[in-house]
């Protein structure tokens, strides 16, 4: 850990560090002289209802004058303290006063228990706790600059000197105690400055991680821009060597022709889809918000289905069942369909054709509930934390050697997501995959 023990933080930063602890000491100061008040209070009570003879103690009368005279200042610094925080919340900075109360509620302190220590024996040597325990909470609570921290000590040290001259003690014990108040207060800096060193690079760490955050975003953003433009310039080009293979279809041709025009199609599809999915990772990382409407879903999962039993290259049975006649979700349609679609695929890609597709809804008191459910390969146990990653390494040539590109089902969790939904999934092995996906009821 960097230390500051004879010097600030870099001056870039120590504006906003003292914003960042000022309204901690002003809070401390509250805090303490409440705290402080209160004692003193408990201690009034004590002299007033107990026992005579705490009156007949050795040095009642300081004891006394100086629990009035506390009772009489703290309360002031209460107020003041109360006055500097509710302004501090308005203005949102701290005044120029917050410093001078920190500074002179931390000397009144060290002057109490310095005080408290002088009168229990007129020998500061001899009784020093209330001193040194007033001195240690200063040095860790409050948080003051590199010319506070030496001001302060200085402040407290020609305090000190005073009350050995008010004592009338001798040379001897005066040499004394000033050696036991530099050693007190030489750790007394060295506390203050640690505690100060300790934040700071707590709040160093907490604005480096937002900086390093703001870059994040912005080159995330920058990337989803890019990734838009370029995926979307791409689909002119691709869609126009389609166009192109459609033509030639329609002319004869022979057949190393037609395969050659067949996987140029097939070649263009597949490009295509990718794009789509880039498109659509680029469209939800830029908005977190989509619009929904109030939509009866078992006929929108119907519709999904129907679409795909119309697809020659599908020979899988797909079964819709539903617990409910109607069904009712915030859904966006478009991408809910996407939704639905890139599990079907899934679902499909990893099956045989004989093995059928379940899409089952079902709608109780914590929500409701789609599942889609096949009998194929099933998803290695390795690979189950990783499939809804984007790029993820979970991509797998389907059986008949359908290619991945690692964002089907990041895609899927982002739109449930937005839906304020939740998807999982659960497989084995040769015994299939179920993708279970939980929506709130509609409202």
């Amino acid at each position: 850990m960097e230390t500051y023990f004879f010097r600030s933080i870099p001056a870039k930063y120590r504006t906003g560090y003292r914003k960042y602890y000022m309204m901690q000491n002003l809070k401390a100061v509250h805090i303490a002289a409440i705290i402080f008040f209160a004692l003193n209070v408990i201690l009034r009570l004590f002299y007033t209802f107990l026992s005579e003879g705490l009156t007949h103690a050795q040095n009642f009368p300081e004891f006394n004058i100086t629990n009035w005279i506390f009772i009489g200042i703290t309360p002031f610094f209460i107020l003041i303290a109360n006055h500097q925080i509710n302004l501090f919340k308005r203005t949102k900075k701290p005044s120029k006063g917050v410093s001078l109360l920190v500074l002179l509620f931390t000397i009144y302190l060290i002057t109490g228990g310095l005080a408290s220590s002088i009168i229990s024996t007129h020998d500061p040597r001899n009784s020093l706790i209330l001193y040194l325990v007033a001195i240690f909470m200063v040095s860790m609570v409050f948080l003051f600059e590199y010319e506070d921290t030496l001001m302060l000590t200085i402040i407290t040290e020609i305090i000190f000197t005073a009350a050995l001259f008010y004592c009338n003690i001798d040379g001897t014990e005066i040499l004394y105690n000033q050696l036991i108040s530099a050693f007190l207060l030489a750790g007394f800096f060295f506390m203050s400055r640690y505690a100060y060193s300790f934040r700071a690079m707590h709040y160093l760490q907490l604005n480096e991680i937002k900086e390093k955050n703001a870059e994040i975003e912005k080159a995330s953003a920058f990337k989803n821009e890019v990734l838009g433009m370029v995926a979307h310039d791409l689909r002119n080009p691709i869609g126009a060597i389609e166009s192109i293979t459609l033509i030639m279809e329609l002319d004869e041709m022979d057949e190393d022709t037609a395969d050659n025009v067949y996987m140029i199609k097939a070649s263009c599809v597949k490009a295509m889809s990718i794009i789509n999915d880039l498109l659509e990772v680029a469209r939800n990382d830029n908005s977190n918000i989509i619009e929904t409407q109030r939509l009866e879903l078992n006929q929108l999962l119907k519709n999904v289905i129907e679409m795909w039993k119309f697809r020659e290259n599908v020979k899988n049975e797909i079964i819709l069942t539903s617990n409910q006649p109607e069904i009712f979700a915030a859904i966006n349609v478009e991408k809910f369909q996407r939704v639905i679609d890139n599990l079907i695929s899934n679902a499909i890609k990893f099956s045989k054709e004989t093995d059928k597709v379940e899409v089952n809804v079902t709608q109780n008191k914590d929500g409701i509930h789609i599942e889609v459910k096949d009998y194929g390969l099933g998803i290695p146990k390795e690979m189950l934390p990783h499939i809804f990653e984007r790029f993820s390494k979970a991509g797998r040539q389907g059986i008949r050697g359908e290619q991945s590109t690692g964002l089907g089902l990041s895609i899927v969790r982002q739109i449930v997501e937005k839906h304020h939904g939740q998807i999982e999934v659960q497989s084995e092995e040769k015994q299939g995959s179920s993708f279970k996906i939980r929506l709130p009821q509609a409202v």
